[in-house]
């Protein structure tokens, strides 16, 4: 039920009524008096979240004119019709083209000229001579509200795509097969599976997974082309709550994977390609706590598998084994691999890529498999089958480096790209054999931005038990002038004017020291975090943030722990019950860029998503006199109740990230002292705007409503903002896409004082 004015033209702000429902647990109770707005599929639900729209459409309504500026500035900076940079897999260059005025990608491809033909066509706006339509998204999507691709399969000829589409949100999609000489769907459907389903190489079988009652992905089926679906054949089910389950071919195709893995452990086990309907072997047995991935790689003529784990080192070592005999000792890959925290590896024909994390930077190695070329000195180590990794290029401090698409398996480069702050994304090739690289596309930056006018720096801040916490941050040199009378001490440049074909050059990069400069005064400054799953918020280039820049204000990025920046300990050391870490260092982020003079209170806001809204939610609670405003995106402010109900989507696979309440108390009471919606006080809080989305299935909607609800009950001066057809991520056209981040934008804009500020696109 909402409390609203029917005769003014103006809404009040929605009162929610309060029905009091108690929840104990480990001898505490607690009144929760909005549950009862869990019921979805209530007409009164719906029509609060309606209420609380209409409101906060009045309540923004100043804001329209600013906010069609920034979708115009955004709009007219990115390259409407523009080109992917194309990506060979088997007889073809795939690429993806959009086309002005049009929300989705087309995705398309010509012919290689040979089986030597490794070099991409180049990008441009034309068609390219042979290019034919594999899928036209924006065709699909016709006529739908919300429109989302979880899965995209070819087989190797060519011949046959697979592909699954989601129209409401909700992330369960439904699978089609398309016969790409005419253009037409087979009749085979398969209704309700989950993301990241796969053809086998031959495009004989379909392998897909299915969800259980808590939306896990528990199965994995077994689909041959041109039966019924009723007639596919479960291959693997996995009982265990704390797993999800999924499925995928190796670069190689030699093999199929079946995964299982929660948050501290992980299974593999495997198939031959071409015997597809025998059972599973398992790779390494499942053992708690030990993570591993495995790669096929064919070594000296014999097919290995490359496991990275983390059975004897935290941030995780790799080895090869027989694939006959997995278990056998392993021979080590990287010899000196101090200071790195291996992600990810990934085999080709030759050699291998190995992504991994210095010093809170992500970056890319290669290990080759061969001897050196005549007249190649790079390796003179003849004992062992892989070469020393050589480190790619990384010839600034501040930016990331990762690997971009490298489907195939005999491949003699790979595709490498580089982004910062303060950088445009450069995609580029890298010659494994001789170590050149050649830029092959870098992001367009259209209308009169000047590149030259950002600069970044990394500052670090002192957490509260003497961490030092990395700080990206970003801004406009003119506007935001850093005081003569600090020295530049310890500053390092990066040559920077674009002009270079490396992939790592344009924009400029420095590191701070304890003297480096600030503002002259206060900037408006937007502080973003996330802080949890080991996910590292690495510092990348947004065309839409120029409209926040060029305002004058400075964007920085707390990489808090709980995310993955600097390796395994700084995810242990913010979990479970060290969670109060991520949010602690947060606000000694937040005060650090007041005391150094880079911001102040009224010039702070401070902005997150999803785990990062929980983290928005504890701020808010444990220090909002640092803050201004702060905009939560579908937010877990409501995280005691939802990790203590098994039965919703994901929460017992939850519990290795913060813990379960449900059986220890000592967990509970921890998680009772920062769960936002239940520490809201009677306190002088900042604007708070939180954006959901009705068919969201990882935060559920019920979670900002009800903290909005409690916020407002306390006298918060707080918005909610639902999109009524929509999932996790949001809008998913472009357009769409743009139109929220101006309205973000917008918002912070007009709490920072900086919504009167004109500029050109």
């Amino acid at each position: 039920m909402t409390d609203t004015d029917a005769s003014n033209t103006v809404p009040s702000a929605p009162v929610a009524k309060k029905v009091p429902f108690e929840r104990t647990h480990h001898g505490h109770t607690f009144v929760d008096d909005y549950e009862w707005m869990r019921e979805k599929e209530s007409p009164e639900v719906i029509a609060h979240l309606e209420a609380e729209n209409a409101w906060t459409k009045t309540q923004t309504a100043h804001l329209e004119g600013l906010q069609e500026s920034i979708f115009t500035e955004i709009k007219t900076r990115i390259k409407e019709t523009d080109m992917s940079v194309p990506t060979r897999r088997g007889d073809y260059w795939y690429f993806s083209r959009t086309q002005a005025g049009l929300d989705y990608g087309i995705s398309v491809r010509v012919p290689v000229s040979g089986p030597d033909d490794w070099t991409p066509p180049e990008v441009g706006d034309d068609a390219l001579p042979g290019e034919e339509v594999v899928f036209d998204s924006n065709v699909a999507a016709e006529g739908q509200e919300f429109f989302s691709l979880g899965s995209f399969s070819l087989s190797d000829d060519g011949t046959r795509l697979l592909y699954g589409v989601d129209t409401s949100g909700d992330e369960r999609y439904t699978l089609r097969l398309r016969d790409l000489a005419t253009g037409e769907d087979l009749a085979d459907t398969i209704e309700g599976t989950f993301a990241g389903a796969s053809l086998d190489p031959t495009g004989r079988y379909v392998f897909y997974t299915t969800v259980d009652d808590a939306w896990r992905p528990e199965k994995v089926w077994r689909h041959l082309v041109g039966t019924d679906s009723s007639d596919d054949v479960c291959i693997f089910d996995e009982p265990d709550e704390r797993y999800f389950v999924g499925a995928g071919f190796t670069r190689s195709g030699k093999y199929l994977f079946v995964v299982t893995g929660s948050k501290t452990t992980t299974g593999y086990w495997n198939l031959e390609a071409d015997d597809l309907e025998a059972e599973p072997r398992v790779v390494w047995p499942r053992v708690d706590g030990v993570e591993y991935s495995v790669e096929h790689a064919v070594i000296g003529g014999e097919d290995r598998f490359l496991i990275t784990h983390n059975r004897d080192r935290a941030d995780f070592e790799l080895i090869d084994v027989p694939v006959a005999e997995p278990a056998a000792p392993g021979r080590p890959v990287i010899d000196d691999i101090d200071g790195m925290r291996i992600e990810d590896v990934d085999a080709f024909a030759d050699f291998i890529a190995v992504s991994y994390r210095r010093g809170g930077f992500a970056r890319v190695g290669t290990v080759r498999l061969t001897a050196p070329a005549s007249g190649d000195t790079a390796s003179t180590d003849t004992s062992s089958p892989f070469d020393p990794l050589r480190e790619l290029p990384f010839d600034r401090e501040t930016g990331t480096l990762g690997l971009a698409g490298n489907p195939e398996f005999s491949q003699r480069n790979i595709r490498l790209l580089f982004t910062s702050m303060s950088t445009p994304t450069v995609i580029y090739q890298h010659s494994v054999a001789d170590g050149t690289d050649t830029v092959l596309k870098r992001q367009p930056v259209l209308g009169s931005v000047d590149l030259s006018a950002y600069d970044e720096a990394l500052l670090w801040a002192t957490a509260e038990d003497g961490t030092q916490i990395p700080i990206s941050l970003v801004y406009r040199k003119d506007l935001v002038p850093l005081s003569p009378a600090a020295p530049d001490a310890g500053a390092t440049a990066s040559a920077g004017d674009g002009s270079d074909d490396t992939g790592t050059g344009t924009g400029q990069g420095r590191t701070a020291s304890a003297n480096d400069p600030a503002p002259g005064g206060p900037a408006p400054l937007v502080l973003y975090g996330y802080g949890s799953y080991e996910a590292s918020m690495d510092p990348y280039f947004s065309v839409g943030r120029l409209s926040l820049l060029d305002r004058g204000v400075v964007f920085a990025i707390a990489h808090v722990r709980g995310g993955g920046e600097m390796g395994r300990h700084w995810y242990d050391q913010g979990k479970t019950t060290t969670k109060r870490n991520t949010f602690t260092d947060f606000i000694d982020v937040a005060r650090h860029l007041v005391d150094t003079g880079w911001t102040a209170p009224e010039r702070l806001v401070a902005t997150g998503g999803s785990a990062g809204g929980l983290l928005m939610g504890a701020v808010a609670n444990m220090a909002p006199e640092l803050f201004a405003g702060i905009s939560a995106h579908v937010p877990f402010v409501d995280a005691l109740t939802s990790i203590l109900m098994p039965e919703l989507p994901l929460t017992v696979i939850e519990w290795e990230e913060w813990g379960d309440p449900l059986h220890d108390a000592e967990v509970y009471d921890y998680m009772r002292s920062y769960s936002p919606y239940e520490n809201v006080a009677e306190v002088a809080h900042p604007k708070i705007l939180a954006v959901t989305s009705l068919n969201d299935t990882r935060v559920l909607y019920v979670e900002p409503a009800k903290w909005v609800a409690r916020l407002r009950e306390v006298g918060a001066d707080v918005l909610l903002k639902t999109e009524m057809v929509a999932g996790h991520g949001g809008a998913s056209g472009r357009y769409d896409t743009w139109k929220e981040t101006a309205f973000d934008f917008a918002w912070m804009l007009d709490v920072l004082g900086r919504s009167d500020v004109e500029i050109e696109p």
